[in-house]
């Protein structure tokens, strides 16, 4: 499909008109793992538990997220990690209720510090794992999992993509993924980072390696708003030139189309969890004012 016809992502330039260049093993990966870290130890009740969050994130970064908590108690922050945990639990939510449907292929796109793998409660029920991201940052986790002492199961795969250059089908038919058999995808965190174009390759990716049956799980952001667009390219080039890198965001969705566009290119149901979905699903009896604000949603749909 042509990438005009899909009306769902759409490009976000930057002040020069030109994509802004992604570091796929930078910062992104490792707030979601710190985000999670926090999550266990600030709030009561538990949205999500990652016992392995601190350990990936290693000694020093523990350290200093402990040393900083109040600044993690910000309504910013909290509504991040709160959107970040029930993210998670959905999604591991979605891939129980699937495997209980005999899906025996998890398909984690831009895996990151994803722990999955390492706490996998399904044992050998789940037989195979499909870690999928750039080659620096899965080499940056091999680092850190090495540095843990946590071991890598045999059913886990590494499936080495930049998604901006390499069709996502094509690394996976070459992984031993089973294109006859059904799979879960899920991919968090992800398309904030990557241009329009990218975004097609990997949902189109998805519909032709994957067999009727499967799943895909994804987070998104909402559209930005009009003052937004107009201001965010000169945020971005001020903070960029102070040297304070930022995440660039180059594609966003409209929700209110993105439903049909997946049908169009292929998937056969698709709901969307909003903040007041995720907020119903797991924050309804929190006393501590722990909500999802993210202007972002999740989407789950299936081939």
């Amino acid at each position: 499909m042509e990438a005009e016809k899909f009306t769902g992502p759409n490009a976000v330039p930057t002040s020069s008109g030109t994509k802004a260049k992604i570091d796929r093993a930078g910062p992104s990966g490792l707030g979601a793992a710190r985000g999670r870290a926090a999550h266990l130890i600030l709030d009561r009740p538990k949205i999500f538990e990652d016992p392995l969050a601190f350990r990936i994130l290693g000694a020093e970064t523990e350290a200093k997220l402990r040393s900083g908590l109040e600044r993690l108690q910000t309504p910013a922050r909290r509504s991040l990690r709160a959107f970040i945990a029930a993210r998670s639990r959905y999604v591991e939510d979605e891939l129980a209720r699937a495997i209980e449907r005999d899906v025996r292929q998890y398909v984690i796109l831009g895996a990151g510090f994803d722990t999955f793998a390492y706490r996998n409660p399904f044992g050998e029920t789940l037989a195979r794992v499909f870690e999928v991201d750039h080659p620096s940052t899965q080499a940056s986790k091999l680092r850190r999992l090495e540095k843990a002492a946590i071991p890598i199961p045999k059913s886990v795969t590494f499936v080495a993509v930049d998604f901006e250059t390499q069709a996502l089908s094509d690394a996976l038919m070459r992984s031993g993924f089973r294109s006859d058999e059904p799979a879960f995808f899920s991919c968090l965190g992800v398309f904030r980072n990557l241009s329009l174009k990218a975004v097609l390759s990997v949902l189109t990716s998805v519909v032709a390696s994957a067999s009727a049956g499967s799943e895909l799980v994804f987070s998104f952001p909402f559209e930005p708003s009009p003052l937004r667009r107009i201001f965010g390219p000169a945020y971005r080039a001020m903070i960029n030139l102070a040297g304070r890198r930022i995440d660039f965001r180059a594609a966003y969705f409209d929700p209110s189309s993105l439903v049909s566009d997946l049908k169009r290119m292929g998937f056969v149901d698709a709901q969307i969890l909003g903040p007041k979905e995720m907020n119903a699903l797991y924050c309804a009896e929190r006393a501590d004012g722990l909500r999802v604000r993210e202007p972002s949603g999740l989407l789950k749909a299936r081939l």
